[in-house]
């Protein structure tokens, strides 16, 4: 059965049933229950365990109803508010918003407890409105912070924006935002009662005391607080009284931890005085503290301790939030004389040290305070807790600011000051006590009637504190009497005067009294001031116990000249010479200090004296007045009933004076009082005739008189003035059955136009007069509620009619009476009067007028904003109840254009900041914008069919309607376009949105009425498509956006608001009919806006208009090329900015709606006759929006630079190259340049702007300014741009390039003779070359990226690329950072190319790996002297081809050996761009894959380590590492001790083995390569073991010492392994065939392992760059050869003969120098195209015939002028390697023992440059082969080396990369490390290789040969040979010309020799003997 009642449930826990057909529940979740079964009533309870059953009310019964629990609507808004936080919140922590998510889950959990206890609804009425305030906050403040929506609330409530006006829910909206701004009617209720009525806010000090610590009373003490004054020097409040024992604890055991105060009633005023809380301590005890023979012990006396203070503004900027509790310590000083202690608190705030002593520690009183604000009774319910520990309240002396009606308060405050007394033959001085009694008219003391301070019950007495030896003591001790009024009159007080005695009775002595009666005989208090009593002599012995016997005497001086006749037998003798002073002050609400009040009052007894008493008044103090205000009221009524004609003007002017008293924030309070007075006890029934004539004379007087205050004051009473005439007459009427009604009407008549002529009254030239109308205006509104009560709503309305239109128009009148007027008008509106629609027909016309007439003159903005915001909200209220039709009539006529006008002025002044005075302009901020925003909205809302079509009608003329229509046109566009409302304001723009569409609607008929065909208007038909275009694209209407919820709410509110306003588009586009041609192309931009607009049927209807759009600019010029360009603009600005779908992919599926299939525009073009040019313009959009598309996804904020950069790079060719547009071309340059900057790759963002730079030319040409670029001539924009680039050049280190351009920029100013800037820039260029040989760059690592699969950006997608990696970057972070730009990527793990499944699946595929760069043989400097700074550079810059290698075996694999069968693919990549360029990256655009065999595989590997060893020692040569030697320890240990896999052994075993030899007869070269490569491995490793002897740690000995053993072994390994080298070994050495060979991390490799080597190690790119392919022919012209020296018959027989030696000097041609010596690294990297086998490139083995020579290689430049004379071919008999041959005759006779051990030759030769026009093809040939490989000693460093000197003829190389083993001394110990040298010998006598003077002369360069000293020179002689003229050649490469004009021939002589690469010489070859040369 169905419920009676909907109820809905709370889930209160997860619910889970196996069965599929269960409702699955979370907790949360909402359930409705729409049946209950009453059978299973066990299921049921099971089922509601789960939920929490709510009542509910079901709206809107059916499929979409919607269910509303019955509760507090802020209950449902909180719960439904805290489950969309919840989601939101968990987003918070994953997108490490940490600080927001901590506070929004504490806000989340004060929310969830505040909801439970409204819940609860155990709340009292205030506290639950408390609660819902704080639930409201804290929404709005989560709201906020996340981004949602704001809510507008009226009293926490939720409104419902259909219930309000716009207006209302505009200022709804801003209170809601807590701008601080308060409603119109909260500002006029405060002005409704004038400047002065705000109500001052009352602050409250609580003061809580903690402790006392204190070491030296050891006594009881009673501790006073109380707030002093120190500029006026007097204390303003009451004390707050602690009496503590004598260990420092409360006396009271109940009062621990509830000693605290609260001092109530401090103003704003009182804070800001110099306030201190001061702190007297007196001590109960003994007379003096050290002295126990002062007084008996059982004798108490109160006697002064000590003070503290504390300054209130240190209190202040401690504590800086209300209800904020903090401690404060309060040192207690000591006043270091008696006669001081009234005024220490005075010494210590003025820091008179002398006076007081300071604590001897640091020991005091500890408080604790805190600031609270508002009315008590709201402080006490807020802070219950505080005020149920006996808070004690300590109120203000006087009374407070705010004076409440039922504050009854009688308290007199009576100060001790000082007394006079005489010694009485005492010796000493006395100790004087006061005690204080007082006693009733009969004699009783008044029981409690004594108060020392708050915080401690009343006493019946008080003693004072005792001032040891003291005749003239200052007690300054302030006590509270509390008497009851019915007692004050016939008391008084007695004071007794004591000695109290130290002796040891303690006794105290009655010496004397006085006295003081409360009350004056006229009825008056005793008066505010300072009293000096007469003291009267008495003793111990008198009684009192008939008061009268004294009370007769005179107390004081005054009462003694009263009565001069005294008897002289008086019971009482007074003593002349002793005087008492005493201070009062009074604080009473029932007894009064004024003679002149009491007399108005007591008027009967002296009739005589009224005049003088009335007039009087004004000086009787407010608060007198307000204490008897009915009785001063009754008695000036009864006043004027007894004489109207002779009190009549005093009694107005009084009560006139004490209406305006109530005006004073203080006695605000009393107005109730007043209100009350006039209802219920006001009986002056005649009154008002007086009144009304009394009024009618001022306002007829206000033209007359020039003083004009008292006129001034009657007019702001004029509300007070009217209850009285109003109450006045109804008691009449009352009294006479309505009599006089006549004459009253015709009274207030004239009354009425006495106020219209005060109105009417030109006040420009009387300043009194204006503040006269100002006020009469200001009071005016006040008294129709008073006229309601006697005139009809329409009489009262005409009254108010006539007086509002009699005031001046605002020309006449000055700014300030302006504000006062409309302030008038304002309250008018608001008022009771103009709620009634009979009256607000009547004064709705000239309300509008007035503000129509300021709208045009544009003044008070604001306030008339004000007024038509509440004539809005009345009009919204009435219109549900009845008809406002006319009124709407009556605002459209008068206030629609006027409204336009103003909105079109304040948005074009918007941005205007400053006025003249340098303040914001109050017409030009956002808040008054937004006013005059929600008043028109307003009026717009309340506008029918009916008022549109009267206002269209009403035009006079088609120019007004046109002027309309563009301002009501553009204020919509500027509401759209500005921000007015705020992003989180969703209401009040979805119905900004909705007026404007339904406006629209309304006003599109008149325009195509009054403006088409003929009367065809471009402007307003401009500014309707700008409109609705602007419209559709609002971001608040996107409801995509949206969540769900929110979706369905606006659909079901408003619809979708785009599809109406498209449809309004598409229509008014048809009607255009021949004036479309008008919108083309022009429009064709915001149309295309508006099909980006993420909705279906918007796009559909666009498609038709772009249809006509082509069709029309085909009719017109045969082509649309206007409609292609203006769409490619505005696509690239909307979706670059954007614009579109947030899922870009659904963006192009969208977009191929318009330019794709069916039903689209292609299908209509298909139609056409202008069908191939419309389909290659769709896909050129097509292409561009993808492109576009890629682009904006990338560019999104939280993309990474790769990403962006790579879109912009793809978008930018596609403007370049496709469609050709160089506008946009050049943006993108410069947006892409922007990326790099922001990642701070300059390099590639100087060749950015290199793209632009080679768009300009020098010349003269002005061009516009674009972008940045300002107007100016081509030549300064290109010369500007080219400083930018190499800034930016320079900031990336790329110093190379930016040469060529300052060389470029140098031309420019060198042909405009502007020699300053060419001054400039050469310097810039030395600074280039300077930082390339003295800075550091780091090289960057290379790495091949594979994008595959459909998920990929379009640039991206299926493609390949190579990037340069950062500085460091290395293959594991370059993977990991590749990754984390693409999340959803998978790695691939292998190098393998994808197969189709992967390239069209539909994911992310990622493959990386690392390549190496393969540089251009012509960008690489071939000198092998060059640094290698200089070297590295051009390696890794400007290279486009990269490799990598593959290894895999081909066949079988060889399971004995398996690198016979591992072969190696290598694979080189050519780019589409050299890197670097405009981008890290650059896309792969071929590639081309070769195989490497076995053996060539072998040869690589092994040149690389020795390429990598020769780099290594060089430069630790150099001391490039800095002591660290590490580096070259591992790298030796790794190639001498190789651990992997067996070592070389393993290659000598795969291919030295016969039976490979026998059956691979092709590879005899190569294996003979192999063997030369093995043993020029060997020499490396002697030479870096001697350059690590030298440097080597002493710790780190037996580690260089293993490994010179290991040498020793792995070279005997290799002397057994490889044929042919045995004979060359010592006979001495044996050595081991040790499995271990010269290169540990390559030896037998394993597939892996190579292909793990290739992407990590510097040996893949050195070995690309040894072995590259190709012809290498086409180099021998340019490049130098190596110089082979060839000696026969080196050896004799015998040792001792002498020694013959000619010399043959051979000349190889070969690419590359270094590729045959020991050279640097990558010195021939450009020569790299594809790996090819050996037999490509020619046999490496020299003739048979020259294998028994000794080889000798000399490096020679390739840039030099060479002699070739002398020199013939010799060609090989393979026919392919050629050598040039000279016979140099040399007979030298040398002694074996006159050859050291360690000798050398130095030879000095020219270089050639071949100069054949057919040059045979160059070889590379190894510099050491067939070279004898000689044996090496075990150790270097034992004295009996067999090597003695160098056998190896390593040395020979100049350019090795190793030192020369000169300077190793092999002969001996190693000498310690001198400082670094360019050479490595050091230099010779002149005499030994210097050449006589005749070889100086010739033009020819010499050879010599240099040896080490010999005795005599007679045994050398130089050899003579005849050299032709050298012949110059010019070699086009920068670097060929350097050392220009220098002697080559000095430049050789003092050139060093060294094998390290930086420092090699130029022709110049150090040439080392071997032992045993004879």
């Amino acid at each position: 059965w169905w419920c009676s009642t909907a109820q809905t449930s709370a889930v209160i826990c997860n619910f889970r049933s196996p069965i599929c057909q269960a409702l699955v529940l979370e907790i949360g979740e909402t359930v409705q229950i729409l049946e209950k079964s009453e059978g299973n009533q066990s299921n049921l309870l099971w089922i509601i365990s789960y939920v929490h059953l709510k009542k509910s009310t079901v709206t809107n019964r059916g499929l979409c109803e919607t269910v509303v629990p019955l509760e507090d609507p802020i209950i449902t808004e909180t719960t439904s508010t805290l489950q969309e936080w919840g989601v939101l919140w968990k987003q918070l922590y994953v997108k490490h918003k940490v600080d927001l998510f901590h506070k929004l889950r504490h806000v989340m959990n004060e929310l969830i407890d505040l909801r439970r206890q409204l819940i609860q609804g155990h709340l009292a009425q205030d506290q639950t409105r408390e609660i819902k305030r704080h639930i409201t906050v804290r929404l709005d403040w989560g709201n906020e912070h996340l981004g949602l929506d704001l809510v507008p609330r009226k009293e926490f409530e939720m409104v419902e924006p259909d219930q309000i006006s716009i207006s209302e829910l505009y200022k709804l909206h801003v209170s809601s935002r807590h701008c601080g701004q308060q409603s119109t009617n909260q500002v006029y209720t405060r002005q409704r009662h004038g400047d002065g009525c705000r109500v001052p806010v009352s602050h409250h000090l609580f003061i809580n005391l903690k402790s006392f610590t204190y070491n030296s009373i050891s006594e009881d003490a009673d501790v006073f607080f109380f707030l002093y004054d120190t500029r006026e020097a007097k204390q303003i409040s009451e004390k707050f009284m602690v009496k503590l024992n004598k260990n420092g604890g409360p006396k009271n055991p109940e009062k621990v931890d509830r000693l605290c105060a609260l001092f109530t009633d401090l103003s704003s005023k009182d804070l800001k005085r110099d306030l201190y809380i001061v702190a007297h301590v007196v001590r109960t005890g003994r007379m003096l503290l050290n002295d126990s023979k002062k007084g008996p012990p059982h004798v108490q006396y109160r006697r002064p301790y000590g003070c503290a203070v504390l300054a209130m503004s240190d209190v202040f900027h401690t504590i800086t939030d209300l209800k904020e509790e903090k401690d404060f310590v309060l040192k207690v000083y000591t006043c270091n004389n008696e006669n001081e202690w009234y005024q220490i608190h005075e010494n210590i705030i003025r820091k008179s040290n002398t006076k007081y002593s300071a604590p001897s520690t640091n020991y005091g009183l500890i408080i604790s305070l805190q600031l609270l604000r508002g009315e008590l009774e709201q402080i006490r319910r807020e802070n219950q807790a505080v005020f149920n520990r006996a808070l004690a309240l300590t109120r203000k002396l006087g009374f407070p600011d705010v004076i409440l009606p039922g504050d009854t308060r009688n308290d007199l405050y009576l100060t001790l000051e000082r007394g006079e007394f005489e010694r009485g033959g005492k010796s000493v001085q006395k100790n004087i006590e006061v005690t204080l009694y007082v006693l009733y008219a009969d004699g009783d003391t008044l029981k409690d009637c004594i108060s020392l301070g708050s915080g401690e019950p009343n006493t019946t007495e008080y003693r004072s504190f005792v001032l040891y030896h003291n005749n003239g003591p200052r007690w300054s001790e302030m006590v509270k009497l509390p008497i009851p009024i019915d007692r004050f009159r016939g008391s008084h007080l007695r004071f007794e005067f004591r000695h109290c005695s130290t002796k040891d009775k303690g006794e105290k002595k009655l010496f004397g009294f006085a006295f003081t009666p409360l009350m004056r005989e006229d009825g008056t208090t005793l008066s505010d001031e300072s009293h000096e009593l007469y003291v009267y002599k008495c003793d111990e012995n008198a009684t009192f116990s008939n008061q009268g016997l004294y009370l007769s005497l005179p107390c004081c001086k005054e009462d003694f000249n009263s009565c001069p006749n005294l008897p002289a037998n008086l019971p009482f003798q007074r003593s002349p010479k002793e005087t008492f002073w005493v201070s009062t002050i009074l604080c009473s609400t029932k007894l009064t200090q004024n003679v002149d009040l009491l007399a108005l009052l007591n008027w009967k007894a002296h009739p005589d004296r009224v005049l003088d008493i009335l007039g009087r008044l004004r000086q009787i103090s407010g608060e007198e007045i307000v204490k008897f205000l009915r009785d001063v009221l009754d008695t000036l009524f009864c006043l004027l009933d007894d004489n109207t004609d002779k009190y009549g003007p005093l009694v107005f002017q009084s009560l006139v004076f004490i209406i305006n008293l109530l005006r004073d924030s203080r006695f605000y309070h009393f107005r109730p009082v007043m209100d009350s007075y006039i209802q219920n006890h006001f009986a002056g029934a005649l009154a008002y005739k007086e009144l009304i004539r009394c009024l009618k004379w001022y306002m007829d007087r206000s033209a007359e008189v020039v003083r004009q205050d008292h006129i001034q004051e009657a007019m702001r009473a004029l509300e007070y003035l009217f209850k009285f005439i109003v109450q006045s007459r109804i008691l009449y009427s009352r009294a006479t059955c309505g009599m006089e009604e006549e004459q009253f009407r015709a009274s207030i008549q004239e009354l009425f136009q006495s106020i219209r002529f005060v109105l009417s009254l030109d006040s420009r030239s009387s300043e009194n007069l204006v503040f006269t109308q100002a006020a009469l205006l200001n009071s005016f509104p006040d008294i129709f509620d008073e006229l309601l009560q006697m005139f009809t709503v329409q009489e009262v309305a005409e009254y108010v009619r006539g007086t509002l239109g009699s005031m001046p128009s605002t020309v006449d009148i000055g700014q300030s009476m302006d504000v006062v007027k409309l302030q008038s008008i304002a309250r008018t509106v608001e008022s009771r009067l103009f709620f009634f629609p009979e009256s607000r027909s009547i004064l709705l016309p000239v309300v509008l007028h007035h503000i129509h007439l300021h709208l045009r003159q544009q003044r008070e903005l604001l306030i008339c904003s004000g007024i038509l915001s509440s004539i809005f909200s009345i009009i919204k209220t009435s219109s549900m109840e009845s008809s406002v039709q006319e009124e709407v009539e009556m605002m459209v006529e008068s206030l629609l254009d006027v409204l336009l006008q103003t909105l079109l002025s304040i948005m074009s002044k918007s941005h205007s900041v400053e006025t003249s005075r340098g303040q914001r302009c109050p017409q030009c901020t956002a808040e008054i914008t937004g006013e005059y925003v929600s008043c028109l909205l307003s009026l717009l809302q309340q506008m029918t069919e009916i008022h549109f079509h009267h206002l269209l009608n009403n035009f006079h003329s088609k120019e007004e309607l046109k002027e309309f229509l563009l301002k009501i046109f553009c204020v919509f566009r500027n509401l759209m376009k500005l921000t007015i409302f705020p992003r989180d304001w969703s209401v009040m723009r979805l119905l900004t949105s909705h007026i404007i569409v339904v406006t629209t609607q309304f006003l599109s008929p008149a325009l195509h009425k009054n403006f088409s065909e003929a009367d065809f208007d471009f402007k307003v038909w401009n500014s309707f498509f700008s409109l609705t275009v602007l419209y559709i694209n609002q971001p608040s209407l996107q409801l995509e956006a949206l969540g769900p919820a929110k979706r369905k709410k606006v659909l079901d509110k408003y619809g979708d608001m785009r599809v109406m306003m498209a449809y309004e588009l598409f229509s008014m586009w048809q009607k255009l009919g021949d004036n479309k041609p008008h919108f083309i192309p022009g429009m064709m931009g915001p149309f295309l806006g508006v099909t980006l607009v993420p909705q279906t049927e918007v796009r559909n209807i666009m498609i038709p208009i772009f249809h006509d759009m082509m069709d029309w600019e085909q009719r017109k010029n045969g082509n649309f090329k206007q409609v292609e360009a203006e769409l490619m603009d505005k696509l690239d600005s909307m979706v670059s900015d954007g614009k579109g779908d947030d899922n870009h992919r659904e963006l192009f599926s969208l977009l191929t709606q318009l330019f794709g299939p069916y039903p689209s525009l292609l299908e209509k073009i298909e139609q056409e006759t202008w069908r191939e040019t419309g389909i290659s313009f769709v896909t050129s959009v097509t292409r561009l929006v993808e492109r576009l598309l890629d682009y904006r996804d990338c560019m999104k904020g939280d993309e990474l630079e790769n990403k962006k950069i790579g879109g912009s790079v793809n978008l930018m060719n596609f403007y370049k190259s496709e469609v050709n547009k160089e506008d946009m071309y050049i943006r993108y340059i410069h947006k892409l340049c922007d990326l790099h900057l922001q990642a701070e790759d300059f390099t590639e963002a100087a060749f950015t702007l290199l793209l632009y730079w080679e768009l300009l030319q020098w010349e003269d040409r002005p061009l516009r300014d674009f972008l940045h670029y300002p107007c100016q001539s081509e030549w300064q924009r290109k010369e500007n741009l080219s400083r930018k680039i190499l800034h930016y050049f320079n900031k990336g280190k790329c110093w190379e390039y930016g040469i060529s351009l300052c060389r470029e920029l140098a031309f420019q100013y060198e042909t405009l003779y502007d020699y300053q800037s060419l001054s400039w820039i050469r310097k810039m260029e030395a600074a280039y070359y300077d930082n390339i040989i003295e800075q550091q760059r780091i090289e960057p690592e290379f790495f091949r990226m594979g994008f595959y699969g459909r998920k990929f950006p379009f640039f991206l997608r299926n493609k390949e690329f190579v990037c340069r990696g950062y500085d460091y970057e290395r293959l594991e972070d370059f993977q990991q950072r590749m990754l984390g730009e693409f999340p959803q990527a998978i790695a691939m793990q292998h190098p393998n190319q994808p197969d189709d499944t992967i390239l069209q699946s539909d994911a992310q595929y990622l493959q990386i790996y690392a390549v190496t760069p393969v540089s251009d043989i012509s960008d690489v400097p071939q000198l092998e002297r060059v640094p290698e700074r200089i070297k590295s550079f051009y390696r890794i810059n400007n290279v486009s081809r990269f490799h990598y290698d593959r290894p895999f075996h081909k066949g079988p694999k060889d399971r004995e050996n398996e690198f016979r069968s591992l072969w190696i693919e290598r694979t080189t990549l050519i780019l589409s761009r050299p890197l670097p360029g405009i981008s890290r990256w650059a896309e792969v655009e071929r590639r081309e894959v070769v195989e490497v065999s076995p053996l060539e595989n072998a040869i690589y590997v092994v040149e690389n380590k020795t390429q990598e060893l020769r780099t290594l020692i060089s430069q630790y040569q150099h001391r490039q590492h800095h002591g660290n030697i590490n580096p070259l320890s591992m790298c030796l240990n790794g190639v001498i001790d190789a651990a992997v896999n067996g070592g070389i052994a393993r290659y000598q075993e795969a291919f030295f083995d016969k039976d490979y030899i026998s059956s691979h007869p092709e590879d005899t070269e190569r294996i003979t390569h192999l063997k030369d490569l093995m043993q020029e491995q060997v020499h490396i490793l002697g030479v870096g073991l001697a350059v690590h002897e030298k440097l080597v740690h002493p710790e780190m000995r037996p580690l260089h010492k293993k490994l010179v053993d290991q040498f020793h072994m792995m070279r005997t390994g290799l002397h057994h392994g490889v044929p042919g080298v045995d004979r060359f070994g010592p006979a001495g050495c044996q050595g081991v065939n040790s499995p271990r060979g010269i290169l540990s991390s390559h030896s037998h490799m394993s597939p892996e392992s190579v292909r793990l080597m290739h992407r990590h190690s510097p040996l893949n790119l050195q070995g690309s760059i040894r072995h590259s392919s190709s012809s290498l022919s086409s180099h021998t012209s340019s490049e130098a050869g190596n110089l082979v020296i060839m000696t026969d018959g080196l050896m004799g027989e015998h040792p001792e003969d002498a020694l013959h030696m000619q010399v043959r000097i051979h000349f190889v041609l070969q690419p590359s120098p270094s590729s045959s010596s020991l050279s640097s690294i990558r010195s021939n990297s450009s020569q790299i195209i594809n790996s090819a086998p050996s037999s490509a490139r020619g046999s490496p083995s020299l003739p048979d015939k020259a294998k028994h020579n000794r080889e000798v290689m000399i490096l020679l430049p390739s840039h030099r002028e060479r002699a070739n004379n002398s020199m013939y071919y010799n060609m090989a008999e393979n026919g392919q390697e050629y050598v040039l041959t000279f016979q140099i005759g040399l007979s030298v006779m040398f002694s074996p023992r006159e050859l050291p051990s360690a000798g050398h030759f130095l030879m000095h030769c020219d270089a050639f440059h071949h100069q054949n026009s057919d040059p045979p093809p160059a070889l590379p040939v190894r510099s050491l082969r067939k070279s004898p490989l000689h044996p090496i000693p075990g150790s270097p460093t034992s004295p009996q080396s067999a090597l003695g000197g160098s056998n190896s003829t390593l040395s020979g190389s100049a350019s090795s990369g190793v030192s020369s083993l000169s300077e190793s001394n092999f002969g001996g110990q190693y000498p310690e490390p001198g400082p670094i040298r360019n050479d490595a010998l050091e230099p010779l006598p002149s005499h030994l290789w210097s050449p006589p003077e005749e070889y100086l002369a010739s033009p020819y360069l010499h050879i010599h040969y240099g040896g080490p000293e010999i005795d005599s020179m007679d045994q050398v002689r130089p050899f003579h040979y005849r050299s032709p003229a050298s012949h110059p050649h010019n070699h086009p490469h920068p670097h060929a010309h350097a050392h220009p004009g220098m002697d080559m021939h000095m430049r050789e002589r003092t050139e060093g020799v060294n094998l390290d690469e930086s420092t090699e010489t130029t022709g110049t070859t150090a040439v080392t003997a071997p032992r045993g040369l004879s």
